[in-house]
């Protein structure tokens, strides 16, 4: 795709005069780092607060009579006993319990607010239409805006342009006001910090971010430092670490599927995700340090001891606050159990790993 096709986010001017270098991204032109650089962008995120442009993913409201349990015919999670206020990640499956894309889905009170991932929106929402159209109302917003604010200090910066997210918890949302801006807030991220998702619309994003940027505790962050801080989270990324190929257990995601889902089942898949919830898997995603300074990255080959082909890195990379690099990817089950010793082959070279659990810097959620 040449750049002039690329989709622009409504905050592309404002990266572009922040000195933002902009990479193709889902599609989009979006700002992989500032002039400071990932490594500082990482450490101040987990040291104050970063602001990072998120708006790319794609935003879908969905109303109806029984909008959750329509919802639930097409993912594991348990919709129908999501509080008002409430929000749950779950995924999409196909018939093979494969995962087309993982989503976040908030009880907003007359409707579901839902949020998946730039790369897949489009399919997505016709997944949606083709499944649901009838029995809900479908509304794709992918004009709208999306900030995240994350980091330690996020929530006494935003507490001053919005005291309406007062007490508000972990994975909770809310319709308040930002700098007077009318938004759906909630408090989530994919960073592993404390922090706040902020849908807005698109004419409003620039006014608000510049707004959060004047405070003297927040930076832009870009995708560099995004990708960075999940992977020392132990989050995974769709399209690396979980695709159609990889199944909610094998992904170790099991804590999605809540008991009267794995019991009622009625979702794509349920009968192998039942099968395999009894009878285990022939792989598993890990947390894997490699021993030493050079990171190993995604597609690295990972043998046993003996040099026995045993899986394959899904991410890896340096993890600035962990100090040293960080990995996760699929092994076979009688090779994960924490504290295997693996080897990971970098550029031909069998390098001494190990099993590790994650995530590798430790969550820092709110919940009161």
């Amino acid at each position: 795709m040449t750049e002039s096709a690329l989709k622009e986010t409504p905050l592309h001017a404002l990266h572009v005069a922040l000195g933002a270098r902009m990479v193709e991204f889902a599609g989009y032109a979006m700002p992989v780092q500032y002039p400071t650089g990932i490594l500082t962008e990482h450490l101040h995120t987990r040291a104050a607060a970063g602001l990072f442009d998120v708006s790319h993913m794609g935003q879908i409201r969905l109303t109806g009579e029984n909008v959750a349990g329509a919802l639930e015919t097409l993912v594991p999670g348990d919709i129908k006993g999501l509080g008002v206020g409430r929000q749950r990640y779950t995924l999409f499956t196909n018939d093979e319990a494969g995962i087309l894309d993982d989503l976040m889905v908030t009880n907003a009170g007359d409707h579901l607010f839902v949020v998946v991932n730039a790369g897949c929106k489009h399919e997505d929402l016709a997944h949606l239409q083709a499944r649901l159209d009838g029995r809900v109302t479908i509304e794709a917003q992918f004009d709208r805006a999306l900030l995240a604010l994350q980091g330690p200090a996020a929530a006494e910066v935003l507490l001053r342009l919005a005291p309406g997210i007062a007490g508000q918890g972990f994975m909770t949302g809310r319709a308040v006001e930002v700098d007077g801006v009318p938004c759906f807030v909630t408090r989530s991220g994919y960073t592993g910090e404390d922090g706040f998702e902020i849908a807005i619309p698109a004419d409003a994003a620039t006014q608000v971010a510049q707004r959060l940027l004047g405070e003297p505790e927040v930076k832009p962050i870009g995708l560099g430092a995004r990708d960075s801080l999940r992977l020392e989270a132990g989050l995974c990324l769709y399209g690396h670490d979980i695709d159609t190929t990889t199944t909610p257990i094998e992904a170790g995601l099991n804590w999605v599927i809540g008991k009267r889902r794995r019991a009622e089942g009625g979702y794509p898949g349920a009968a192998v995700v039942a099968d395999q919830l009894a009878n285990g898997t022939r792989r598993r995603r890990v947390g894997i340090l490699p021993e030493g300074r050079q990171p190993a990255r995604e597609g690295t080959p990972l043998t046993d001891a003996a040099g026995n082909p045993v899986g394959t890195i899904t991410s890896g990379g340096f993890g600035p606050s962990f100090g040293g690099p960080v990995a996760m990817g699929y092994v076979e089950t009688a090779h994960s159990k924490d504290g295997t010793a693996l080897q990971a082959v970098v550029r031909g070279q069998p390098r001494p790993a190990t099993v590790a659990a994650m995530p590798f810097v430790p969550h820092r959620y709110f919940r009161p």
